[in-house]
């Protein structure tokens, strides 16, 4: 269809031309989308040359479903060709990838709750969609973020806590499985839920008399994890060397003291005391999925490693 003789299009040849229906095109107009050239002399709506160029361009920006405010910006960076034009397509992009990142990563958890639900046993259907249910989809860690805060010493400078918190809390599959979905939700159910009134909820290193070395020792701690994952990762039984000199090293750092074997047979006794979270480690663990055939390691299986090997080391040395 060749162009208008007069250079402008009515609203049914730009319809037309562009594949669309005149409602699209009076709908984009009538947003300022599409601003109309002239007004013909019955007061019907003309448009320029122009016009089917940019009327497919906003055709093309919303089947990439590009909300209206975003398009009107398109628009205007295009037109504005200062040097910078297309710095508001490509930001309005990736924005969308952003959201289809987090529509496909909810759909992905939902399909492995589904699958979870149908493929457990009748009887325990209802427990597992009351655990589903509770967490949104893709689901958030805040709740165990809450968790440790609340356990951490008071005052602890905030750098080291978000230390902590990158190590403590596990982040959600992007691909999961239906038991890594299931175990996330029972993450959250423990972390939600109250502190045994049995126990205490606080070890003794966060008493008034230690949380000024608070940084220290979980700085300290850290390192000792770290040494010992590869004797973890490898099947090596709990054994004194340089991932429990720098486990005892935290602690006593933490209690202003030195160490030695007196201080790591009376560091055994108070960690025997301290409230435990070894079903959190649990669940971390199934969170992320075995690596290499293996459980994964995580700061509780690590510290269990080290308790073991302090143990050991004092009795050894009695």
């Amino acid at each position: 269809m060749p162009g208008p003789a007069d250079g402008l299009w009515s609203i049914g040849e730009l319809a037309e031309r562009a594949g669309v229906t005149v409602k699209t095109v009076r709908f984009y107009s009538d947003r300022g989308l599409l601003p109309e050239t002239a007004r013909s002399a019955g007061g019907h709506r003309r448009y320029g040359s122009g016009a089917l160029d940019r009327l497919r361009l906003i055709r093309s920006l919303r089947t990439l479903d590009l909300p209206l405010p975003e398009v009107r910006r398109v628009l205007e960076d295009e037109e504005a060709g200062d040097g910078g034009a297309g710095t508001v397509l490509e930001d309005a992009v990736a924005a969308r990838l952003g959201g289809l990142g987090r529509q496909l990563a909810a759909l992905r958890w939902q399909e492995a709750g589904l699958r979870l639900v149908r493929d457990c046993p009748p009887r325990e259907r209802a427990d597992r969609l009351r655990l589903i249910a509770a967490v949104a989809a893709p689901p958030s860690t805040d709740a165990p973020a809450r968790f440790w805060r609340a356990w951490l010493p008071p005052r602890m400078p905030a750098r080291a806590v978000s230390a902590f918190l990158e190590h403590a809390v596990p982040q959600p599959p992007a691909d999961p499985a239906p038991a890594q979905v299931l175990a996330f939700a029972r993450l959250h159910a423990l972390v939600t839920g109250p502190c045994p009134a049995a126990r205490p909820c606080q070890p003794a290193v966060h008493g008034a008399d230690a949380r000024s070395r608070a940084a220290v020792l979980y700085a300290g701690l850290a390192e000792a994890y770290g040494l010992a994952a590869d004797p973890l990762r490898s099947g090596r039984a709990p054994h004194a060397g340089a991932a429990l000199d720098c486990f005892a090293a935290a602690y006593a750092a933490a209690y202003g003291t030195g160490d030695g074997t007196a201080f790591r047979r009376r560091l055994r006794d108070r960690l025997a005391a301290d409230p435990r979270f070894d079903r959190y480690w649990e669940l971390v663990a199934e969170v992320a999925g075995p690596r290499d055939g293996r459980p994964a390691v995580t700061p509780g299986t690590a510290h269990d490693w080290l308790l073991a090997a302090l143990d050991a080391d004092v009795e050894r040395a009695a």
